[in-house]
């Protein structure tokens, strides 16, 4: 800089020629050079300012918790968001508080709904004063800008549980609930049978043993999930919850609704407590044929009403089941050998596709059926189909290989005994969650 000004002192004093005459005529355009290059960059700095402005409210105003965003919950439908407009400028006047040496001409935020799409766009216009350029008539240099935010709403979604609370499920919870029932049962018997007939059933025994059985988990990751559905949903409405169990008794075997579709999650938990064992009067009552999964899918599938959007008013549908996955039931069509009319077999994939055809994902909690080497039942009628874990590669364990093919992909999940069914039914509900929001 000294240089180029030592250059110009040297010019300026130079009297030779018409070199004086030529640096007063060039003099003016490089200090107009200048002078235009101070003036930008200090606009330039301010618009920099400004366009942070509203690229902070227009992200802010669409942001979860944001009164656009809560608002947008409750619309039936698609329009203007007067809440977020005022969101947006307070975000705006927040962030430029302070600061000097523009006038602002206009901030315009403008917030809408649109289908599952929230939009904020904001713009803006200023007036800047320039220095050097005042003297070639321009006082001011103008800037403006625009910001556009775009989130998507969170999916409203319908829960429909079907829980197995047949016989089968007394089984102790782990190897160790198992041992302990066969250890203290004459009969050697791994079943917490809740018999009506007898006062000294197994199902007390259970009780008095501190055994866990396979329903006690149950109730418990079934409340447990009511908490966690509480926690995640964005509005107070967005997670209806409907419980559903296989029947109160084996005389009344088939869907029974334990608590009946609501928003509200701490109702649902509440019903969920009541989760319990189906009960028997004797053996052999209704042909112990009390896991009817041929019935029970129909009237689970005319439970469920259509699919929506995932909009506000138009939920998505989402079925939970739960079990150990062998039917016990009448059924001519059984996949497997029967006992007279008795048939035992894995579920049939066919009564998930039905319900899955209509746009229903089905999420599938596999209760893996434990081995019961001391139980002739087992032995005779359920270890040829229940020879191992699931193996994809293998069709070794087909009572898995069917509840896999009943679960819609993604959605299927096995418990094993070192495994928490409580865990499982919060990674499905987050599966579903995820699902909805890239699906959509």
């Amino acid at each position: 800089m000294r240089k180029f000004l030592n250059e110009i002192g040297r010019l300026r004093k130079d009297r030779s020629g018409n070199v004086a005459v030529i640096f007063t005529l060039a003099l003016l355009p490089i200090l107009s050079a200048v002078g235009v290059a101070v003036d930008y960059s200090r606009a330039t700095q301010i618009r920099s300012k400004l366009q942070a402005a509203i690229d902070a409210a227009s992200v802010g105003s669409v942001a979860r918790k944001s009164p656009a965003f809560i608002a947008a919950g409750t619309m039936a439908g698609d329009g203007n968001i007067p809440a977020g407009v005022a969101d947006a400028r307070a975000i705006f006047d927040g962030n430029m508080s302070g600061e000097a040496g523009y006038t602002l001409n206009s901030v315009t935020p403008t917030v809408t709904k649109a289908g599952m799409l929230v939009t904020s766009t904001v713009t803006f216009s200023a007036d800047v004063p320039t220095t050097f350029l005042g003297v070639m008539n321009k006082s001011k240099m103008t800037v403006t800008g625009s910001s556009t935010a775009v989130t998507k709403m969170p999916q409203y979604i319908d829960f429909y549980l079907l829980l197995d609370n047949s016989p089968s499920m007394g089984v102790g919870a782990t190897p160790a609930d198992v041992t302990k029932m066969v250890n203290n049962t004459s009969d050697k018997c791994a079943f917490a049978c809740h018999d009506l007939n007898d006062n000294n059933n197994y199902y007390k025994k259970a009780k008095a043993l501190g055994v866990t059985t396979r329903i006690d988990v149950l109730r418990t990751a079934t409340q447990q999930l009511m908490d966690t559905a509480a926690a995640t949903q964005t509005y107070s409405n967005q997670f209806r919850m409907a419980i559903y169990d296989f029947g109160a008794s084996a005389s009344t075997a088939g869907l029974r609704t334990l608590f009946a579709l609501s928003s509200s999650l701490t109702s649902a938990k509440t019903a969920a407590g009541n989760i319990d064992l189906m009960t028997v009067k004797g053996q052999n009552e209704n042909n112990d044929q009390d896991t009817q999964y041929t019935n029970l899918f129909p009237a689970m599938n005319s439970a469920i009403t259509n699919p929506g959007t995932g909009a506000s008013g138009s939920p998505l549908k989402y079925l939970f089941f739960v079990s150990d996955g062998v039917a016990d039931e009448y059924n001519p069509s059984c996949l497997k050998p029967k006992s007279g009319n008795r048939c035992q077999s894995p579920i049939n994939p066919a009564l998930c596709t039905t319900i899955k055809n209509r746009g229903i994902k089905i999420a599938v909690l596999y209760t893996t059926y434990l081995d019961l080497p001391t139980n002739s039942w087992y032995n005779t009628w359920i270890k040829p189909f229940n020879a191992g874990p699931y193996d994809p590669a293998s069709v070794n364990s087909e009572i898995a290989k069917k509840m896999a093919e009943c679960a819609s992909p993604g959605f299927y999940f096995e418990v094993t005994p070192t495994q928490g069914i409580s865990e499982a039914m919060t990674v499905l509900f987050q599966r579903a969650i995820s699902d909805a929001r890239i699906s959509s």
